[in-house]
């Protein structure tokens, strides 16, 4: 008995010099709600003022986009535009003056034109022709005038033309009567590159001299090729091309001898490279498995410098001031929101601008992305990225849905996003995968869906909910598919050719009727038209034959799944009427079916009001039809 008794005591006294175990995050983190998820401010660009005091920035902290200025030194973003409709996006400050340049659409039709906002605050809109299309393309040498390019001629084909910034007045450089794809433009405004589709992998690049016309091409092997820029003294051009290779690397074409010189190569895409106003950097994008990693190297010393540092952050995009003492940079990661930084390149200080991360969230809360690999059903290797809810382990199942993006031909990328970080908060896992014909992963991996859509690709997905199913902390009964545009396509192929593989469906304005979509395509689509074709095929030809068999929509008597439906009713690229058709057809099998249709939205949802009312309603619809509890109640205030 003594023995007894002293061994308890021992053990009292053992337990009592325990530190207390720390409970895991699992165990303290928060559910939050859809408006506090997407009260996470959004912001882009980074326009250094004349005087490099400030920052001219795109953010939709107001619920819409809109520009804003930020101090250097830090401080409070000050409004300079308001609008409570279509969304605004900076483009520059002028060169020489604080007059500044932005860009807006109508209410998402990408028809977008090029506006002026004057020191005084009036906007103007220099591209003012109804229903043609512009977009921003460069300064001059000079810095007296712009480049941009227009359908207004013609609204299949885009002119170059130059705006004069005293009279305000455009004159056409360029008459594109050839249908070329405009890849860039000189400062010196001595050449243009046109580019050429053959395939959508594959381009022809030109080079094209302005004063005698003449054309030249840069490429001698049929390859994809494509425009990084010219070096600043205007002698050489930059480019990247695939020509013998897998991944694209980086070539110089020197304009006088035709000489082309290997620059760079990596085991990845080189996106492309760019120099700084006086050529004293040269700025590098490599597309690393599906992230942004970039490299700055030292012109005169051909030395890379170091980029700032900064703890579980990837720095993401970089731009220099003129004087290239300053450098701004964003950084953040799938588990959190980009922030804008500046950074000093002679004190090596930085300098943090915003805290886009809502306040009422805890960072730890969010869910940091694996990327996985895993082998599909003919033994290919497939990449996608997890994201494992925190509540989830092999003693509490969750659901899971397979995220499809959009293109083809897009990439799930490792890049923050509320809507997933919502969805995995709420305890669902996602698995974003990056199917055969998704870039960034060699161009064999790139065509392997040409013609083939909705048959491996679709597999493929399918392969993906079967990884999840063999986790254990997934749930294998309750696996649904989610995807957008194109994603949206193979989220209603999922359910119509393979109905009993996926739970549910959530379909984000995805096509239904190739042969209607590809009839339909916009006119300044015209030069990527028929490579288009190539891939999908030609709804003018006996392919439309196997384009109905792989549209949705004509075997709609398959599906026996519950389906969710969100839709843009400006979207340009799939027509509100994809979405409609299809949503009448599932409904005459007693499906159940719900359908979101915004009035002021395009091809993806950027208001955030819509945003809110939009992943509100897919996570009500999923918590009842897939994870089978009663749906989640919006909070009074939240849609």
């Amino acid at each position: 008995m003594k023995y007894l008794m002293a061994c308890f005591v021992f053990t009292l006294i053992l337990s009592c010099n325990e530190e207390p175990k720390k409970p895991s995050i699992a165990e303290t983190m928060k559910t939050y709600t859809i408006k506090q998820m997407m009260d996470n401010e959004a912001i882009s660009g980074g326009s250094f003022s004349p005087d490099n005091s400030k920052l001219l920035i795109s953010s939709n902290r107001s619920g819409i986009y809109n520009m804003y200025t930020v101090p250097i030194s830090g401080g409070e973003l000050t409004p300079v535009t308001a609008s409570d409709s279509s969304s605004v996006f900076a483009i520059s400050y002028f060169p020489k003056d604080e007059r500044m340049l932005f860009r807006m659409d109508g209410n998402g039709d990408e028809i977008y034109h090029i506006y002026m906002r004057d020191i005084d605050g009036k906007q103007t809109d220099l591209t003012p022709t109804k229903g043609a299309r512009a977009s921003f393309y460069g300064w001059a040498e000079d810095d007296q005038s712009f480049y941009y390019t227009s359908n207004e001629r013609n609204p299949r084909n885009d002119d170059v033309y130059q705006m004069n910034l005293e009279t305000l007045e455009p004159s056409l450089v360029y008459e594109n009567t050839e249908g070329y794809s405009i890849n860039g433009i000189s400062e010196n405004m001595k050449y243009l590159t046109l580019g050429k589709p053959i395939n959508t992998n594959d381009s022809d690049l030109f080079i094209y001299t302005l004063s005698d016309e003449k054309l030249t091409k840069i490429n001698e092997n049929q390859s994809a090729n494509s425009s990084s820029g010219f070096s600043n003294d205007g002698s050489s051009l930059y480019y990247t091309t695939d020509d013998g290779e897998e991944f694209s690397y980086l070539m110089k074409y020197d304009i006088a001898t035709g000489n082309r010189e290997k620059v760079m190569q990596k085991n990845w895409d080189i996106w492309g490279t760019y120099f700084t106003e006086n050529g004293t950097y040269q700025v590098t994008y490599i597309n690393e498995d599906a992230k942004n990693v970039i490299e700055i190297k030292n012109v005169s010393t051909g030395e890379n410098i170091a980029l700032p540092s900064l703890d579980g952050l990837d720095v993401t995009s970089v731009d220099f001031s003129d004087d290239e003492k300053l450098m701004r940079f964003y950084a953040g990661g799938s588990h959190t929101p980009s922030n804008l930084f500046v950074y000093n390149l002679e004190t090596k200080e930085q300098t943090q601008l915003t805290n886009v991360l809502n306040n009422e969230i805890n960072g730890e809360d969010l869910v940091n992305a694996e990327v996985i690999r895993y082998k599909s059903f003919d033994g290919v290797e497939i990449p996608a990225i997890y994201y494992k809810p925190h509540q989830a382990s092999a003693d509490t199942k969750v659901p899971a849905l397979v995220w499809v993006h959009g293109g083809p031909g897009g990439q799930s990328r490792q890049n923050f996003s509320s809507f997933i970080q919502y969805l995995t908060n709420h305890g669902y896992a996602v698995l974003a995968v990056n199917n055969r014909g998704s870039s960034g992963y060699g161009k064999t991996f790139y065509q392997m869906d040409d013609l083939n859509h909705g048959d491996k690709d679709l597999k493929d997905c399918v392969e993906g909910k079967n990884w999840l199913a063999q986790q254990p902390e997934i749930d294998a009964n309750k696996i649904g598919i989610i995807g957008g545009s194109y994603g949206g396509y193979m989220t209603m192929a999922a359910l119509t050719y393979t109905p009993e593989e996926f739970a549910v469906g959530v379909n984000l304005f995805g096509v239904t009727n190739w042969v209607r979509t590809l009839k339909s395509i916009p006119p300044w689509w015209e030069s990527f038209k028929d490579a288009l074709y190539k891939e999908l095929g030609d709804p003018y030809s006996a392919d439309s034959v196997r384009l109905k068999e792989i549209s949705p929509l004509f075997h709609t008597d398959k599906v026996t799944k519950p389906l969710i439906v969100l839709q843009g009713s400006q979207d340009p690229r799939v027509l509100q009427v994809e979405s409609d058709e299809i949503v009448a057809g599932v409904k005459k099998n007693g499906v159940p079916v719900e359908y979101v249709l915004f009035e002021d939205e395009g091809h993806g949802f950027v208001k955030k009001e819509n945003q809110i009312e939009a992943y509100s309603r897919v996570l009500d619809f999923l918590d009842l039809y897939l994870k089978k509890d009663k749906a989640t109640p919006i909070e009074e205030g939240d849609k």
